[in-house]
Order: structure tokens, then sequence, then C-alpha cells
């Protein structure tokens, strides 16, 4: 028979990761589902359904069904989680592995208990979840049980969890409705209202990963596009420059330095000097963007880091916790109503 193992579970707004205990991540997949537009029937998901994307007829609709940290189609998000869970550990009769499951933080108390049932319908013996800020801190590698405030900053597709943590507790926390997608939407806004250009998502993401920066760059980049112009309606080719992505992207930037700020703001003195002495620590794939980290610190007069690989830090927590039931075991929560 196959080894069965636990595994640790990151369902985010634009990808799932899953980590297996004493394998490390075995599956890494984009959360998009295609779907007949007329009968609803699932045609592709994950990297096959993320390919269709821009480029299917009208009676097929590749869609994301997590969208802004939130479940737009439970249907469809129940019918992926169980398909990516299967595909990763199988279908076994009898041996009923154990799961750590972080999801995003918008997600109501109904339907994390529904998904938990998606779950032991998958093959799960028990699912158990985790906070996403408690999870990025521990994959990674915050001490979690000493006296000091620590600011996680997760920056995923659909939003950003905020969390000043001390003990291992979240002392104060706060959902921003700013990620990956809103700067993805800010760049085609751009791009339209300046260079009469109109670009599909899948471009806005290339742009903003290769020459996209939080601050003006040293050396400008370039980078080559093609849409459709708008006066014409013909498809046209431009040279897009860092500065362009630089400017298209600052209206979201500020919220999202509004959002931290207002997290400091509420964060008691004590732990609130910690953060300025120690800094905040970003995570997440949006921490990524060149220049994040510097304009958040120009603009907050605080220290900013970026966490090593920190597009798996929220799965590499499940994974912690997994390995380490006895003492990491504390941060999980059984999903169960509380009286």
């Amino acid at each position: 028979m196959a080894n069965i193992s636990d595994i640790g579970i990151d369902l985010g707004t634009s990808q799932i990761l899953i980590y297996m205990k004493g394998k490390g991540i075995i599956l890494r997949e984009p959360t998009v589902v295609a779907i007949d537009r007329d009968t609803r029937n699932v045609l592709a998901y994950g990297d096959e359904a993320r390919r269709m994307i821009g480029r299917t007829p009208g009676s097929i609709l590749a869609i994301r069904p997590l969208r802004d940290g939130t479940i737009s189609d439970f249907e469809l998000v129940s019918f992926m989680l169980k398909s990516f869970v299967t595909k990763a550990i199988g279908k076994h009769l009898f041996a009923r592995p154990h799961a750590v499951l972080a999801l995003p933080t918008s997600v109501n108390e109904m339907e994390k208990r529904s998904l938990i049932s998606t779950m032991f319908n998958a093959g799960m013996h028990r699912t158990q979840l985790l906070n996403r800020s408690l999870a990025a801190a521990l994959g990674a590698g915050l001490p979690m049980d000493e006296a000091y405030g620590a600011m996680i900053v997760d920056i995923s597709a659909g939003v950003t969890d905020i969390a000043v943590l001390s003990f291992g507790k979240v002392v104060v926390s706060d959902c921003a409705k700013v990620g990956g997608d809103r700067f993805d939407d800010a760049i085609i806004r751009h791009l339209r209202r300046k260079h009469n250009l109109l670009i599909g998502e899948r471009t806005a993401e290339e742009l903003k990963i290769n020459i996209g920066s939080a601050i003006p760059r040293a050396e400008q980049l370039f980078m080559e596009v093609t849409g459709r112009n708008l006066i014409t309606g013909l498809p046209k080719t431009m040279r897009i420059t860092s500065d362009d992505i630089t400017e298209a992207i600052d209206e979201p930037l500020q919220q999202l330095i509004e959002s931290i700020h207002g997290v400091l703001e509420h964060t008691p003195a004590e732990l609130a000097a910690d953060i300025f002495e120690f800094g905040i620590l970003l995570s997440g794939g949006g921490s990524e963007l060149f220049g994040l980290c510097e304009a958040i610190s120009d603009a907050l007069k605080v220290p900013c880091t970026c966490a090593e690989d920190p597009q798996t830090n929220v799965v590499m927590g499940c994974g912690r916790a997994l390995e380490n039931m006895r003492d990491l075991g504390r941060f999980l929560d059984d999903g169960r109503r509380r009286r």
C-alpha cells in the first residue's frame, strides 16, 4: 500500500500549496477552474485551467472561485479542494491522514465548517485550521514564545493579512482588501487610460513581476507587450517602462501602507516599540514586488524586510505544525462553533 502521510494545505486566492509530512511541498497549482458556461460542468482545473484564461470561447469560463480573499463560488472551491487533495495523496480506503488547513482570513465560519466536511470526503481523518498570520510567522521562522511584539504582513493575491504577534497570540490584526490582484487591476486601468491599450490579467501580472517596482528604479527597465488599441480596435505592441508600472500601482500601494499604519496605531505601546526596533516582516507572493520593503519603510519610518521564499511561508507553517504537534498543536483550531 502507498505511504500515507499527514498534509498541510495553503488554500490561497491565486494558488494552492500542499505540504506532506516528511516530504515537503508536493503540489503547487493555481486555484483556477474552467467550466462550461451552460452546464457548469468542470472541464479543467489548476495549471490546465490557468492556460485557458483569456483564450477560451464564449461557452467556456476560466475563473478563480476565490476572489479578494472570499469564496465567490463555494461549490467550485469545494470541488477544487477535494480534487487537489486527491491528486496529491491519491485515494485510500483505510488510512485517513490528518490535515492542517490555512484559509483566506475572510472565509466565514459556516464556509470553514463546510470545507472541513469536504476534506473528510477527500479522505482526511481530521482537519484542523491554522490562522494565516500564525502560519506565515511559523513558516518564516519567527520565535513564537517570546515576550516581544512582531508584525507580519502577508500579502496574497486577494487580500493582505496584517498582524501583531506576541507570545504566539494575535494581539492586533486587520485584513486589507489590497493584494496582488489589485496591483494587476491598477496596471490594466493605467495602460488603458494613458496609452489606450487594453491588456489582460496575465499580461498585467507579467509586467508587475518582470519590471514592476514600488519605487522608481535607478535603471529603467522595459517590456514589450501586445494588447488591443482602443481607438482602432486592432492589435498593438508597445514598450512599457518600469516607471509606468510604478505610477500605475501607486494608489493600491498607498492603501496598503495606510492599512499597516492603522494596525500600528492600535498596537499597545510596548509592542509598537518592539516593532520599531525589530521591524516589519513581509510574507506572501505580493511581497516580492521590487522595492516594496523600501517603500513601506520610507513611509512608516520602520525597518522592513521580506521573508525568505515568502510564497511558501504559510504552507511551511502548516508543515511545521504537523511535524511538531506536541509544541505547536496549540495553534490549531477544529473550526467548530464555540459557545
